[in-house]
């Protein structure tokens, strides 16, 4: 009888030892998912910049080819039916043309001057933490928190303070001699 609680003993882990390695691997998960949730939101924010610059090079492509700014995002899209042209120009993918593409919402709007693309997270939190705003001088600029960014906003990198020092800070004039 001996012989087989010790066999016994020694054929499997005990309930407290399967406990201890669970609660180690739930430890480790509590610390690791916010660290790659906040790299998949960032990576998201990174994907957003990026559709814009590509945004940037299918517009000024657009210009070039047809003499004028798309006016909306289909323009630049694939066309629905038959070769490319101005109302489906192929120089952005169907996603981006659909204004939906890795968790965020892109417009594109004619202005006065040339157009604007603004770029909003679907789900504020999740998907990203800051809205995009660009227009044809092809600056983007970044609004920390869920209201639409603008023109007035900094630029990606930027804080507001070094947006506003360039212009306060000129250099000195060189004394006269």
């Amino acid at each position: 009888m001996y012989s087989d609680l010790k066999r016994r003993r020694k054929a499997g882990f005990s309930l407290i030892e399967l406990l201890i390695v669970i609660a180690i691997i739930l430890i480790i998960l509590a610390v690791a998912l916010p660290k790659l949730t906040k790299a998949r939101t960032y990576a998201q924010e990174m994907a957003a910049v990026k559709a814009i610059t590509t945004i940037h090079t299918a517009e000024t492509q657009y210009y070039s080819q047809y003499g004028q700014y798309a006016t909306s995002l289909t323009q630049l899209g694939p066309p629905t039916s038959g070769t490319a042209g101005p109302s489906g120009a192929e120089l952005i993918d169907r996603d981006l043309a659909s204004g939906d593409k890795g968790g965020f919402k892109f417009t594109l709007q004619p202005t006065a001057t040339g157009y604007a693309v603004a770029a909003v997270p679907l789900q504020f939190g999740t998907a990203g933490t800051h809205t995009y705003f660009s227009d044809q001088s092809m600056s983007i600029h970044q609004h920390n928190g869920q209201e639409a960014a603008t023109v007035a906003d900094p630029l990606i990198g930027e804080s507001q303070k070094e947006q506003a020092a360039p212009a306060s800070s000129s250099p000195a004039p060189a004394p006269a001699q």
